[in-house]
């Protein structure tokens, strides 16, 4: 401080240029403290790595980075730092971040690409934000989150070509792309593109899920949830894209959720291997359109667009699509196919051109439909049944027991379809994370 009151002694047009060149140097604290890191060596005033400058940070410090840089950087026990590259600007960092035991950290602009692990871990971890980084090119999984830690990725992100799963949450975290700028590409990862255990995951569009490889047993899905995992993947800022995923679109089991969901743009679930959604072992699926011409199109499977299976459940509100699923070499082929004690409950949409029945029903299993059109299906099938399987529908009148052409369905009684709530629209604030952004964009400003 006596250095800078010495300056002003001399003019104020010499201090303000002397006052800022103080600022932006290492060690300097105001409000929000600037640590500069330059790792390509050019600034020699600044830190010469992000590892260098930790030290030295405080809460609501700003470490901004000009790279690249070659570290491997640890956040652990660290609160309220913001760490990136300039406003408007990217840096990449050849190695992982890893953040633990941590809260409210923010990222900006960083490229990260790790060649002997993951890209960005997180663990018990809470308030972690991933604005405008790509975590792409990794050994391991591009993020991975565990230990009850909460991440957003904000404006737009990458999570692409990772040796693992491009997104990977364990551990009753939570992991939500909140791409306002978006969007958020989740592709071309040898494993798959977003996995969950015992975690949640939820997208407001746009995100691309798509080419994700099969590398052997359980793999090749663009999400796959397992152990009471959920997820909400909402068309609010842009569309979804699950596609070209060789083991499936969406695949759920033992206990897990997914919703598919829309307030104007479409969720596209296409050309993805035997099956578009697949729900199993007590698990659950919903597509819903709150506002828009169509809430999903889920086409070109080899099977089933849509496929339920050992006691789950299918909830359909359109207007929705499936369409053009099935092989004439697949028996079982059908837009959905309900297996082994489950069930669809379907309002409105269009289940037509399918390679097979627009509805097959196996093994103790029942539809309940109304409004739904179903045309165009092979042979003109609209639901096959087995024996042990049962339908309600708007096809057949209370108090008549005709079906039209295309039902192979017996309907258990003529009380006609259940009624039908509308359920209340999700959340969709977020204005949280927002916020922070914001407050990035307007102090790390390169001058």
């Amino acid at each position: 401080m006596n250095a800078i009151r010495k300056l002003l002694r001399k003019g104020l047009y010499l201090a303000v240029p002397m006052f800022l060149l103080l600022l932006f140097s290492p060690g300097v604290t105001r409000a929000q403290q600037y640590l500069i890191v330059d790792c390509t060596g050019a600034n020699t005033s600044a830190y010469p790595s992000i590892n260098a400058a930790l030290p030295n940070a405080t809460p609501g410090s700003f470490i901004l980075v000009t790279g690249p840089c070659n570290e491997n950087v640890s956040l652990n026990q660290v609160s309220n730092l913001n760490l990136g590259a300039y406003y408007g600007q990217t840096a990449v960092l050849n190695g992982g971040i890893s953040i633990t035991n941590s809260d409210n950290v923010f990222l900006y602009g960083l490229n990260v690409t790790n060649a002997s692990g993951n890209g960005i871990s997180v663990s018990n971890s809470r308030g972690i934000q991933v604005n405008v980084c790509s975590s792409s090119g990794n050994s391991g999984f591009g993020l991975n989150v565990g230990g009850m830690s909460d991440v957003t990725v904000g404006a737009s992100g990458a999570f692409s070509h990772n040796g693992n799963y491009g997104i990977y949450i364990t551990g009753n975290s939570l992991v939500s792309l909140v791409a306002w700028a978006g969007p958020v590409d989740i592709s071309n990862n040898l494993v798959g593109g977003v996995f969950s255990s015992q975690g949640n995951f939820s997208t407001l569009g746009p995100t691309t899920i798509t080419n994700n490889v099969s590398n052997g047993p359980n793999s090749g899905f663009g999400i796959n949830l397992l152990g009471g995992a959920r997820a909400q993947v909402g068309a609010l800022f842009g569309p979804n894209t699950i596609s070209g995923n060789p083991g499936g679109g969406a695949s759920l089991g033992e206990n897990a959720e997914i919703s598919f969901w829309n307030i104007g743009p479409s969720n596209l679930i296409q050309n993805n291997g035997p099956v578009g959604i697949s729900a199993g072992l007590n698990s659950q699926v919903t597509v819903y359109n709150i506002s828009g011409p169509v809430g999903a199109v889920i086409s070109d499977h080899t099977s089933a667009g849509v496929e339920v299976y050992a006691n789950s459940q299918a909830n359909f509100f359109g207007p929705y699509q499936v369409m053009r699923n099935g092989s004439a070499t697949d028996p079982r082929s059908a837009g959905i196919r309900l297996d082994g004690n489950s069930e669809a409950y379907m309002r409105g949409g269009q289940v037509t051109q399918n390679n097979g029945p627009g509805i097959l029903a196996l093994v103790n299993s029942s539809a309940d439909f109304t409004g739904v059109t179903l045309s165009g299906n092979a042979g003109g099938q609209i639901i096959n049944c087995d024996t042990s399987s049962w339908m309600v529908s708007d096809l057949t009148k209370p108090g008549s027991a005709f079906s039209p052409a295309g039902v192979a369905c017996r309907t258990p009684h003529m009380l006609g379809n259940r009624a039908w709530f509308n359920a209340l629209s999700p959340n969709t604030d977020w204005s949280v994370p927002k916020a922070r952004f914001d407050t990035y964009a307007k102090f790390a400003v390169k001058h």
